[in-house]
Formats: structure tokens, sequence, C-alpha cells
């Protein structure tokens, strides 16, 4: 359930229109289609039904039901929206700043709430369509709040993710070599080349080839990769955001050796956005 104030829900729709009993500008069929391009959730689906079953009253259901970080997403795509609609004139914003501005920031402090932190950062570093897959699955198990089921899928997740770092600095490796001896080669590499400032990022980055070893045996013994007893809640959430943090960690590195490089040396149609 969407954690919000009195006040909150009153500006969210005040900005949204749904006193009306709509949603903004949406019809039925564009409603559908924003909430589950957002979120991956059906809004017609019946647990969304309530009164009259308006826009307006599914969207309320929906706040009830889901969690924070979900209605912190919606509520940010529907800012962007009407932002789109600000810079093309479709609308006056005359009188309406100031609720976007509130409604963005509630929006950012719902997404926040995520029970991992750094979940967006869980996302497929090539094009592959198995790959995005992959990463939509993990971040739709800490949405229904369900880190132990998915830690073999986050297992492969940095397999995979790893493997194309090593691939994108040309670092070689076997077919069957050890996850953490492929992230050691990319640790090396980022100490070798210089972008790591500080001896304690050092440190940490080197300390986490010993974590991501011990991530093999809780794949094998304390996941649904095999028929185990799976590891306990808590535990979870802990390996989620060591490895959500540092891939959070990455991803800045990675960014800042784009921008260093020749816009003529970027191969622009292997980037995964």
């Amino acid at each position: 359930m969407a954690n919000l104030t009195y006040i909150e829900k009153s500006t969210i729709e005040t900005f949204l229109g749904m006193k009306t009993g709509y949603v903004m500008d949406f019809s039925d069929r564009t409603f559908q289609e924003f909430v589950f391009e957002v979120t991956g959730y059906y809004i017609d689906n019946e647990k969304y039904h309530y009164n009259s079953n308006s826009k307006a009253n599914r969207l309320r259901a929906f706040i009830k039901i889901e969690s924070d970080y979900i209605f912190g997403k919606l509520l940010s795509a529907f800012c962007e929206y009407w932002l789109s609609k600000v810079h093309r004139g479709e609308i006056d914003y005359r009188g309406e700043e100031k609720t976007y501005e509130e409604c963005v920031k509630i929006s950012e402090r719902l997404k926040q709430e995520s029970i991992v932190e750094n979940i967006d950062a869980i996302q497929a570093n090539s094009d592959d369509k198995d790959f995005n897959l992959l990463a939509k699955s993990i971040k739709e198990s800490i949405e229904k709040n369900e880190p132990e089921v998915a830690l073999d899928r986050l297992h492969t997740f940095v397999v995979k993710y790893v493997r194309q770092l090593c691939v994108n600095h040309n670092l070689n490796y076997v077919k069957d070599e050890p996850i953490n001896s492929l992230f050691g080669k990319y640790v090396k590499h980022l100490i070798a080349s210089k972008l790591i400032d500080s001896i304690m990022a050092e440190k940490i980055l080197r300390f986490s080839i010993n974590i991501i070893d011990a991530f093999n045996d809780v794949r094998n013994n304390k996941s649904f990769a095999h028929d185990n007893p799976i590891l306990n809640y808590n535990e979870s959430i802990l390996i989620f955001n060591n490895i959500s943090n540092t891939i959070k960690f990455i991803e800045t590195i990675e960014t800042k050796i784009l921008k260093s490089k020749d816009p003529q040396e970027v191969d622009w149609s292997d980037l995964p956005f």
C-alpha cells in the first residue's frame, strides 16, 4: 500500500484531475496501456475494481494495493507525461506548476521506499532481449517484496553483466571461467587504467570479488536454482543491496569512460538504450 498523507493524496488527485472520475486525458484504452508500460500491471484487473470502476477509482484502488515504489514509478511517469504536453503547447500549465512540483517530490520519495537500494541499476548492459527480460523479472520480484525467490536469477544477471563488461573492454576469458575471476579481471583493468581515485574504493572493489565468489554458494545451495531450502528474507535483501550498489557504482565508471571517448570512436549502436 502506497504510504501517502491526506494532503499528498489530495495533491495527486488535483494534479491528475481525478475528482471528475477521469485520470488526466486518458481514455480507458490509453490508460491501461500507459499503466502497463510503466509498471507491467493491468489496471483493468479485477483487484483494482472499485465502486463505479472509473479510471480514477481504479487508480485509487491501485494506490491502496501496490507498493510505494510501484506507485512512485507511475506517478513519476504521469508527471513526465504532463510535462511533455506542456512542451508541445497542448495544455495550459499556468497555476499548475506548484502542484506538478509537489507530485514530483512525492514520486521521488515513494521510489526511495524500495526494499533494495538502487534497484533500477539492475538493467542489462547490452541489447540482448533475454537479458532485458531477466532484469525485468528480477525487479518484479523486488516490487512484490520477494527477494529470496529471485536470488538464482540475480546470480545469472551478474554473470551476464560481468561477461559483457569483459567484452566491452576486450578482456579475454574462457567460456566456463568463474564469475569472480571475470570480475577480478575487470577490477584490475579499472585500477590499471587509473579510473579509481581512492585506495578505499579500490579495496571495496577488490573485496567485492570475494563477495561475488560467495554468491556462487548461495545460488547453488540456497536458491531455487536447485531443490534447496531458500535463504531467509533479510539476508536476501542484504545480498541484493550489495549487488545493486556495486552495479550502480560500475555504471558511473562506465558512463565516465564513455564520455571520455572521442565521439567518432563510440559505437552508439551497441548502447542498451
